[in-house]
């Protein structure tokens, strides 16, 4: 019964299905963007290069936990993605504003993912758009004491080419399921 049932699975012509949450309709994303502090401020569109994936995540550089552990993950997500992970962009965009300097913000992404790019928007009101157009939050408050506190959503965003946002990881997923998620992704490219 077990044998035939993985004959039955392995020839059905459905997709496969993501690990991720996927939303339907997918939500159109090219139109937001931020400046690319990695590349000189040009403008860095929500989109994905023709035929790859951009993974885009919320974060700044001062989180104890959540942010290093989802860039690692991801790092080792686009390790066992082998050769694919070279149609990958991934792009980090910082919800600190104050502390998260350019150069601050550049050699924390690129320490995980080298060719990576920062996002650092020029003001609340740009970074609110762009998150808003993926569905991320954040908020940042400065205590009386001066202590900071951070509020991001934990969650990974892949774009693709046409800047549609395939699916959405939640902190935690495996990395080998990101990367399976991927290699689906780009099978349709």
């Amino acid at each position: 019964m077990i044998a035939v049932t993985l004959v039955v699975a392995g020839c059905s012509s459905e997709p496969e299905e993501l690990s991720g949450f996927v939303r339907t309709p997918a939500p159109n994303v090219a139109s937001a963007s931020l400046p690319d502090v990695s590349n000189g401020g040009t403008d860095f569109a929500m989109q994905a290069a023709a035929g790859e994936i951009l993974i885009l995540y919320f974060g700044y550089t001062s989180c104890p936990d959540v942010c290093p552990t989802t860039l690692a993950d991801l790092r080792s997500a686009l390790g066992e993605a082998g050769d694919i992970a070279d149609r990958v962009q991934v792009a980090m965009a910082t919800v600190d504003l104050e502390r998260d300097t350019d150069e601050v913000l550049t050699g924390y992404v690129q320490s995980f993912i080298p060719d990576a790019h920062a996002l650092r928007a020029n003001g609340d009101d740009e970074l609110r758009a762009a998150a808003e157009a993926v569905g991320a939050d954040y908020d940042v408050t400065v205590t009386e004491d001066g202590k900071y506190e951070v509020f991001h959503t934990a969650l990974l965003y892949a774009i693709d080419d046409a800047g549609l946002l395939q699916v959405t990881w939640a902190f935690g997923t495996e990395p080998e399921s990101i990367a399976r998620d991927l290699g689906i992704l780009l099978s349709a490219k």
